[in-house]
């Protein structure tokens, strides 16, 4: 017998806010996270603006020891702690006794790459003939499951703990993967998120590809554009989001307050054939992937009141619109709201999915939608497929019942989770 699944905490680490009241405000009045990066303009990168999350030494050592601050140079692992532990305590969890792990609560906390900066000052020590001043944090740091290692051991869990990483759709993937596990039974409070650390060595890939804008570096809050016709690419982010997943039952019986209900979805790949590449969709599987929740969900594509997109202000965004319609069998003035955060904060790449998660998430619980900034010149392919209104440019506050939220990750990956506002019955 399956278990309901609903999320009972929230934690982010966003460019535009750090904690959930900072982060709700900027959602509600469309405030912008994306500065000039003077690291990014030294370095000559092309884009010279990014949306990077403000982490100060005493929000620091609110969550890190004095030891752990001192060695400690992976931001991923810093915005993926904070996120976690936030989103325990928003759902009223305690760390377990120091001395027995919680065998019923672990975590699925996902990542791109870990401790850039770490594995990079660790190279020089190596190549300088110093290996033996690497330190005791190295490995801990640099290893991909670094994150979840980290929230498990602060957090004393005893279920399952790993990271899972699959590009853009990490995030919403590894919301997914725990939801599976608790509905299965196999645990009952699972930690769901992701992490992307900051910085040159993350981003020099993106800026080398040409996909990112070099158009605002003098206008930061304007660069990042999904579904505008003057889109030149996107802004490079990062920050974590995470999410407290539990059985129905166990909220139910602690008292928790309960935000929405996961009422299914799915994950798929193009497997890089017919228009799918390393870096490209295949539309078929996208579809595929959509019209699969909806119904692995139980509900009719009519039901969604609002679309959580990728959409990052590149040339796809037309086709993401397109997918969309053809999958919901959806257009025009029927096609439901769309919205995308990456207008405020950037494409937060591994952390994006889980971010935009806690998003939707307080859309559905607090009956808004947030605005497409940067959006006032919607492209024109897009204007032909629905109606300009189903494109929100101030805040909207009226109910929202059903969200479906979807990323889309290099390696041709697409993941779709519905959301769905919590009735009892």
């Amino acid at each position: 017998m399956t278990k309901r699944v609903v999320i009972t905490g929230l934690g982010v680490v966003a460019p535009n806010g750090t904690g959930l009241q900072d982060f709700r405000y900027a959602l509600l009045n469309g405030v912008s996270g994306i500065k000039h990066d003077p690291e990014l303009q030294r370095l000559l990168f092309s884009c010279q603006i990014a949306g990077k999350p403000q982490i100060t030494e005493e929000l620091l050592r609110g969550y890190f020891t004095e030891l752990e601050i001192k060695n400690l140079e992976s931001t991923g692992i810093v915005y993926g702690v904070i996120a976690g532990m936030d989103a325990w305590k928003d759902a009223g969890l305690e760390s377990s006794p120091s001395a027995y792990p919680d065998w019923d609560c672990g975590t699925i906390f996902g990542t791109g790459t870990s401790g850039l900066d770490k594995f990079r000052s660790s190279i020089y020590k190596i190549d300088d003939l110093q290996v033996r001043r690497l330190g005791s944090t190295v490995v801990a740091q640099t290893m991909a499951s670094g994150i979840s290692a980290w929230l498990a051991g602060k957090l004393g869990m005893g279920n399952q703990v790993t990271t899972n990483s699959s590009a853009c759709a990490t995030g919403t993937e590894s919301i997914l993967m725990a939801f599976e596990r608790i509905k299965s039974g196999a645990a009952t409070i699972m930690l769901a998120g992701s992490t992307s650390d900051s910085g040159p060595y993350i981003w020099g890939g993106f800026d080398a590809m040409k996909v990112c804008t070099f158009k605002h570096n003098d206008s930061p809050e304007q660069g990042s554009r999904p579904m505008s016709a003057t889109a030149s690419g996107f802004v490079p982010g990062s920050g974590a989001g995470a999410l407290v997943l539990e059985s129905l039952e166990s909220a139910l019986q602690r008292g928790a307050k309960i935000y929405a209900e996961v009422l299914g979805g799915n994950m798929n790949s193009g497997g890089q054939r017919g228009s799918g590449t390393m870096t490209a969709p295949n539309s078929e599987a996208v579809q595929r992937c959509i019209s699969t929740a909806i119904r692995q969900a139980g509900i009719d594509p009519e039901d969604v009141d609002l679309i959580s997109a990728h959409l990052t202000a590149t040339s796809k965004d037309a086709l993401e619109i397109e997918n969309w319609s053809a999958a919901l069998n959806r257009r025009g003035e029927d096609f439901p709201y769309v919205n995308s955060i990456k207008g405020m904060i950037g494409h937060c790449i591994s952390a994006a999915g889980s971010i935009e998660s806690v998003a939707a998430v307080l859309e559905i619980s607090e009956d808004f939608i947030f605005p497409n900034i940067n959006c006032d010149d919607l492209h024109p392919e897009i204007a032909q497929r629905i109606a300009p209104e189903c494109v929100p440019l101030a805040c909207l506050h009226q109910e929202v019942n059903v969200v479906a939220k979807a990323s889309f990750g290099f390696g041709d990956v697409n993941a779709c989770i519905i959301l769905k506002k919590y009735q009892n019955g």
